[in-house]
C-alpha cells in the first residue's frame, strides 16, 4: 500500500518530464489503483488487529523509534477509502489537467500526497503518524500553490502551510511530553497507559491533540487556510476534502481516544470545537458566491460533525461520517470541476444556471451528493450524520443536549445552502456551456462516486435495523462500540433530523427557485448579514488586526529603527572612523626622509618623556 504511491511519485518526479506524457499519467494512476488492490487484499486476508515491523528508524538511549505498521478496522477502513478515492481523482485529473505542460511535477505531488496520507494512517509510533502528518501538509502546501506564477495562488498555498504549522507544533510538543512521561510513543502502549497519569495531564494532552486537528482538520479557530486552498487545481481540491488532509485530524483524536478519552474536560473540548466548527462553516456557506468556497465551507462544517462525533465518545459514528463524507464530497467537487470547465472557467454561481438541461450526468450526479450533503432522508448521509446525532443526544447532560441542538440547526442551515448552490447552478434560464476535451470521461467518475454516497448508509444501518457492518467491524476497537438508543427514540430523533432536512430544502425551493436569482442576489448583496457571512464572521480581518498588523508594525520598527538605524548606522559610522584614521595616518607616509627622521625624534622625545615622568 505504502510503497506503490512511494514509488511512482519518486519515479514521476525523477524521470517524468523526459518520459511521453501518457506513460507518466498511466504510472500515476496504476500505482494509487495498486495500493487500493492492496488494501482490498488486506480487507479480505483481514482476521484481527495486527503489528508489522520493517526497520528500525531511529535508536538512541531510551529513545526507539521502529518504522512499524499497524492494520486495525479503523487504518483499514481509511486505507480502503483514500485508495479508492484517490484513484478516481487520479484518472479525473488526467483529463482535467489535459492542457497543462507540467504534468510531471503535478502527478509525483499527488502520488506523494497518498503515500504520506496513508503512511499517517497505518503509523504504529507517533514519530510514524507525524511523518505523514507533515508529509500531507507539505503536499498540501505544493498543490495548493501549483499555479505559483499567480500570486493569489503562492499565497493560498503559503497561508494554509503556516497556519497549519500552529497545530503542527502542539503536536510535536505532544509527542516529547508524552515521551518523558510514558517512555514511549507506540500508540497502542499508550493507549493503554492513560490511567498512570492524573486527568489534569491527560487533559492537557488532549489538548495539545485537539489544538493539532484544529490546524489540519481546519477546525475554529485555525480554520481560515482552507477556503482559500481552492486556489490549486478542482481535484487537488477533492483530495484534500474528501480523502486527505482535513480528515488527519479527525482520525488522530479517533486513534488517540483511548488514551485522551479519559478526560471529560478534553472530549467536551473536542466537542464543543466540532459544534461551533460545524455551525461555523454551514453559516458562512449560506453567503458564498464562489462555486467552490461553498463547498469549502461546507467541507468545514462537515468536519465539526466528525469532530462532534469523536468528542461524544463516537468513533464507529464518527468514521462512518467520514467515509460517506469522503465520497460525496469527492462527488460534488469533481462534479464543480465538470461545471467550471463547461462554463469557461467561471466560478460565480450568479453567473450560472440552467445546466440541468446541458450537462445532465453532471447535475444528477450532483443532485446525488448534494442530497447526501443536506442529509435528505435515506440518503448515506442522512444514516452517518444521524450517528452522530444519537451519539451525542445518548451522552446526555446540559452540554451534550445543548450541542445537539446547535448540531440540529446546522443540519437545517444545511440543507438549505446546498439546494441554494444547486438551483443557482443548475436551475433557471440556460446559460452558455460547452463541451470541454475529456469531459464525458470526467463524468464518468462521477458516477460510482454518486452511488457510494447514496447507499453509502449500508455501511452501518441504525441498531433497529439490524447490527451496522462498521458496527460488528470496530466492536474491538477501543471506544469503537456503536450507539444504541432505544428503537422509539432512534426513530424519532432521524424523524427530526429528516424533517429539518426537508424543510431546508424546501425554504431554498422557494427563495431560490426559478426566476428568483437576480432579485434574491440584488437583496443579498445589500445585507450587512450577508456580508458579515461571506467574510467569514470577519475572523481574517480579527487576525489581521491582532497578529498580522501588529507583526508588521513591530517588523517595521525593527528594520527600520533598530537594524538600518542602530546596528547598520553604528556599523557604518565604525568603518567611517577606521578609514578616516587611515587616511589620516597615510599622510605620515609620504616617501621624504625628512619627514620620518622628524617623526623618529618626535617618538624618542615621547619615550623619554615617558621614561623621565616614571622616575621622577
Amino acid at each position: 500500500m505504502l510503497l506503490l504511491p512511494l514509488l511512482g511519485g519518486v519515479f514521476c518526479a525523477l524521470a517524468g518530464r523526459k518520459l511521453p506524457r501518457v506513460l507518466v499519467e498511466v504510472l500515476a494512476c496504476a500505482t494509487v489503483w495498486g495500493s487500493f488492490g492492496c488494501a482490498l487484499l488486506s480487507a479480505s486476508a483481514y482476521g484481527a488487529p495486527q503489528t508489522v515491523t520493517l526497520s528500525q528508524w531511529f535508536a538512541s538511549a531510551e529513545l526507539q523509534i521502529p518504522v512499524s505498521l499497524y492494520l486495525d478496522p479503523l487504518s483499514l477502513s481509511l486505507c480502503l477509502m483514500v485508495g479508492f478515492v484517490c484513484g478516481l481523482i487520479h484518472i479525473y485529473s488526467v483529463f482535467y489537467m489535459r492542457g497543462d505542460e507540467d504534468y510531471a511535477r503535478y502527478f509525483a505531488l499527488l502520488n506523494l500526497f497518498v503515500f504520506a496520507m496513508l503512511t499517517l494512517v497505518l503509523a504504529e509510533s507517533l514519530p510514524l503518524l507525524y511523518l505523514g502528518w507533515e508529509g500531507v501538509g507539505f503536499c498540501s502546501y505544493l498543490l495548493i500553490g501549483f499555479w505559483y506564477r499567480d500570486k493569489d495562488n503562492a499565497d493560498a498555498g503559503r497561508k494554509a502551510f503556516i497556519t497549519t504549522r500552529i497545530g503542527d507544533t502542539a503536536l510535536m510538543v505532544a509527542l516529547a511530553w508524552l515521551f518523558q512521561l510514558f517512555g514511549t510513543l507506540s500508540i497502542s502502549q499508550l493507549n493503554g497507559m492513560g490511567f498512570l497519569m492524573p486527568g489534569s495531564i491527560i487533559t492537557a494532552i488532549g489538548i495539545l491533540f485537539l489544538i493539532a486537528a484544529m490546524g489540519k482538520s481546519a477546525q475554529v479557530p485555525l480554520m481560515v487556510w482552507l477556503p482559500d486552498a481552492m486556489a490549486g487545481p478542482t481535484p487537488v481540491s477533492a483530495m484534500i476534502h474528501a480523502a486527505t488532509m482535513v480528515t488527519a485530524g479527525v482520525y488522530l483524536l479517533a486513534r488517540m481516544l483511548p488514551l485522551v478519552g479519559s478526560s471529560p474536560t478534553a472530549m467536551a473540548a473536542i466537542a464543543v470545537t466540532g459544534a461551533v466548527t460545524a455551525f461555523y462553516g454551514a453559516t458562512c456557506a449560506l453567503a458564498q458566491r464562489d462555486l467552490k468556497r461553498v463547498l469549502a465551507f461546507s467541507t468545514i462544517s462537515q468536519i465539526g460533525y466528525m469532530m462532534l462525533g469523536v468528542g461524544a465518545g463516537a468513533v464507529t459514528a464518527a468514521t462512518f461520517h467520514l467515509l460517506v463524507h469522503a465520497f460525496f464530497k469527492a462527488l460534488l467537487f469533481l462534479g464543480a470541476g465538470c461545471v467550471i470547465a463547461a462554463m469557461h472557467h467561471e466560478q460565480d454561481i450568479f453567473k450560472m444556471g440552467g445546466l440541468r438541461r446541458t450537462l445532465p450526468v453532471t447535475f444528477w450526479s450532483f443532485l446525488a451528493g448534494a442530497a447526501c450533503l443536506a442529509g435528505i432522508p435515506l440518503t448515506g448521509g442522512f444514516f452517518s450524520k444521524d450517528s452522530i446525532l444519537l451519539a451525542v443526544w445518548s451522552k446526555g447532560g446540559i452540554l451534550y443536549q445543548s450541542l445537539y441542538f446547535l448540531a440540529l440547526v446546522t443540519a437545517l442551515v444545511t440543507a438549505y445552502y446546498t439546494f441554494r448552490m444547486v438551483y443557482l447552478v443548475f436551475g433557471g434560464s440556460s446559460q452558455e456551456a460547452h463541451e470541454t476535451g475529456g469531459l464525458k470521461t470526467m463524468q464518468a467518475v462521477l458516477i460510482p462516486l454518486a452511488l457510494l454516497a447514496l447507499f453509502g448508509g449500508l455501511l452501518d444501518l441504525p441498531a433497529y435495523l439490524g447490527e451496522g457492518f462498521l458496527g460488528r467491524l470496530f466492536a474491538a476497537v477501543p471506544g469503537g462500540k456503536a450507539t444504541e438508543g432505544p428503537g422509539g427514540e432512534e426513530v424519532a430523533l432521524q424523524a427530526i433530523a429528516g424533517a429539518l432536512a426537508l424543510a431546508g430544502l424546501v425554504a431554498a425551493h422557494f427563495r431560490y427557485g426559478r426566476g428568483r436569482e437576480q432579485r434574491i442576489e440584488e437583496a443579498d448583496d445589500q445585507s450587512p448579514l450577508f456580508v458579515f457571512l461571506l467574510k467569514g464572521w470577519y475572523f481574517e480581518a480579527l487576525y489581521d488586526m491582532i497578529l498580522v498588523r501588529p507583526y508588521q508594525a513591530l517588523s517595521g520598527v525593527l528594520w527600520h529603527k533598530v537594524d538600518e538605524g542602530m546596528i547598520d548606522d553604528s556599523l557604518n559610522r565604525l568603518a567611517g572612523g577606521v578609514g578616516w584614521t587611515g587616511t589620516w595616518l597615510g599622510r605620515w607616509s609620504t616617501g621624504r626622509v625628512s619627514i620620518y627622521l622628524l617623526s623618529f625624534a618626535a617618538g624618542v622625545a615621547l619615550m623619554i618623556g615617558y621614561l623621565a615622568w616614571l622616575f621622577i
